[in-house]
């Protein structure tokens, strides 16, 4: 369970984030929504310790984030916007290295690295070096990595960008197979097809601020739109003047 609460991040004049407080419940899909800019990834980044917020409270479990990161990094499961993969390191290498830094060794970590590899279909590279991967390759061996500790929060940011179709169904199945065992799953993406699919709550982001939340219902009602697509573009501010509603 994640809770955030008046979140702010402030980058010389600008307010990245503005005031966030939203919470990502176990057992449930979390969908972070909003423009380029809106201070998703930033959030997120807050979330998974990377930066320190200038102010706000963020609990992971009950752990705080600020107070404790480390304590809070064993209890998530981060895919984060830019994968930073070791280029002489194997996909299986990176499994398990960070299999092992999360506590996880021997048969245990051999048999969970395993089933990740088949799950995502990547036996025929698990031992290629990353150096040569594609786009879609080094993102799965970044996923199966987050997650091999099996960790009770997950953090997605885009988790389907740029993979292909087998993949994107393999993402969207192992989002559905971690709220089913009562993960939390938080995730960022502009797919509102994958969005409209996957989530029980949707946070939307504009300017650092959230303006809006709720189930995908909830957001259509709110805005009058029946297209969730126009919901969210109604709710970030990128609807034209005089549009139709």
């Amino acid at each position: 369970m994640i809770r955030i609460d008046n979140l702010h991040k402030r980058f010389g004049d600008v307010r990245a984030v503005d005031g966030v407080s939203f919470s990502a419940d176990d057992g449930q899909v979390t969908g972070l929504l909003g423009p380029n800019g809106a201070g998703k990834t930033t959030t997120l980044r807050m979330l998974y310790t990377l930066m320190r917020p200038d102010e706000g409270q963020i609990l992971v479990d009950g752990i705080d984030a600020v107070a404790d990161p480390q304590g809070a990094r064993f209890a998530l499961g981060v895919l984060p916007d830019q994968s930073g993969l070791y280029p002489r390191l194997t996909a299986r290498e990176h499994i398990e290295y960070f299999g092992e830094l999360q506590g996880v060794t021997g048969a245990d970590l051999r048999s969970r690295t395993d089933h990740l590899l088949t799950m995502l279909d990547m036996k025929e590279i698990a031992d290629r070096r990353v150096a040569g991967f594609s786009h879609g390759e080094r993102t799965k061996t970044a996923l199966a990595r987050a997650i091999v500790h099996n960790p009770k929060n997950v953090l997605l940011d885009e988790p389907t960008n740029g993979l292909d179709v087998m993949s994107t169904r393999a993402v969207r199945e192992i989002i559905r197979r971690l709220k089913d065992e009562g993960h939390t799953v938080l995730f960022s993406s502009h797919v509102m097809q994958e969005v409209s699919a996957l989530c029980d709550t949707m946070v939307v982001i504009a300017r650092g601020k959230i303006v809006g939340s709720g189930s995908p219902d909830d957001l259509r009602r709110q805005t009058g739109h029946q297209n969730l697509e126009d919901a969210f573009v109604a709710l970030s501010g990128l609807e034209p003047e005089g549009s139709p509603s």
